[in-house]
This record gives structure tokens, sequence and C-alpha cells, in this order.
């Protein structure tokens, strides 16, 4: 009877060892996704730190307070402080506006001396080609 159920128990055993390799393994089951953290475990001496403090904290609250009373308009317009209140009086070179005299429309300089050297060119070319035609040259 010994003999029986030592026999039973190794067959249990077998039984249960070919159940656990037919079993299907369990499916792949990502971690959930974490961002790179790049400056984790970064660390500066703090000698280091001190070395970077080149702007003294008054001054960095200066530049802060200038800059939150700053003109809110699109960049490069004139502030409304020095903007004129009518007139055309205050729009000339030099009042500090950054105005200057209207320029005219019409060709560039130098247009004129150009042209003279063109038609000169011209000239001589259809010279050159009357020469050509009356000797009789193709």
């Amino acid at each position: 009877m010994r003999k029986q159920k030592d026999e039973i128990a190794a067959l249990r055993k077998r039984i249960e060892e070919l159940e656990a390799k037919a079993k299907p393994p369990e499916p792949f089951k990502p971690e959930p996704y974490q961002p790179i953290d790049w400056t984790a475990r970064m660390s500066m001496p703090p000698s280091a730190l001190r070395a970077m403090e080149a702007v003294p904290d008054h001054l960095m609250r200066s530049i802060v307070k200038d800059h939150q009373g700053a003109p809110t308009g699109p960049t490069g317009t004139i502030p409304t402080s020095q903007q004129s209140s009518g007139g055309g009086s205050a729009n000339v070179p030099g009042s500090g506006t950054g105005w200057a005299h209207e320029t005219p429309l019409g060709p560039p300089p130098g247009v004129a001396q150009a042209d003279r050297l063109m038609d000169e060119a011209d000239r001589r070319d259809r010279a050159e080609l009357a020469r050509k035609l009356g000797k009789g040259e193709p």
C-alpha cells in the first residue's frame, strides 16, 4: 500500500510538472510609461553654485521691475509717451522720435549715368554694324 501511495504521489507531481509546462506564458505587460528625467541625480558643489551668482539679487529685482513697466505693444513701435499728439512738428529729424525726411519716389542715384553709358555703347554698336554691312561682311 505504501508503494501505491508513493506511486500516486509521484504521478501527481509529474502531472503538475506537465501542466506547468503546457500552460501558456503570461502575455507581455510593459511597465507604465515614465518620461526620462535627464536631470535626475544631477548635482553641483555649493562652491560652483556660489560662483554662478554673478548678478546680485537687487540688480535682478531691478531688471524684473523695469521689464514689468515696459510697453506692451508690438516690437518696434514707438511708446505712447513718445508719440506726438497731433501736428507733425515732432516728426522731424533730430527731434528724437526716429523719423527722417521723406525720400521722394524716383529712379535710384546713378541710373542717369548708366543710361548715358548704355546709349553710347548702343551708338558705337550701331556704327560698327553699319560699317560691316557697308563693306559687305556677313
